[in-house]
């Protein structure tokens, strides 16, 4: 089986914290930020974070979390003297 390719636009997107979490900067904030409050710009300023569920799909396209994947296939096979009777 070949190696997973990284995502590279997906890489070039966000970044994999040393905890796992999935570090990526917010949308709505480029342009036409004089209707959007104060408070709402700086929020969208901060960088913010996936975690859990939603980072573990992030890091299997980067290439970082391969542990878990093709697992469930290995306990479908089995040898064929290995008959439950």
């Amino acid at each position: 089986m070949p190696k997973m390719k990284t995502h590279k636009g997906l890489a070039k997107r966000v970044k994999v914290t040393a905890s796992g979490k999935i570090k990526y900067k917010r949308s709505y904030g480029s342009h036409l930020n004089s209707s959007k409050s104060g408070k709402r710009l700086r929020r969208i300023r901060r960088p913010t974070a996936y975690t859990g569920a939603l980072a573990k799909p992030i890091r299997i396209a980067l290439g970082q979390d391969l542990g878990d994947v093709g697992a469930g296939r290995s306990r479908l096979r089995q040898s064929p003297g290995s008959r439950l009777e």
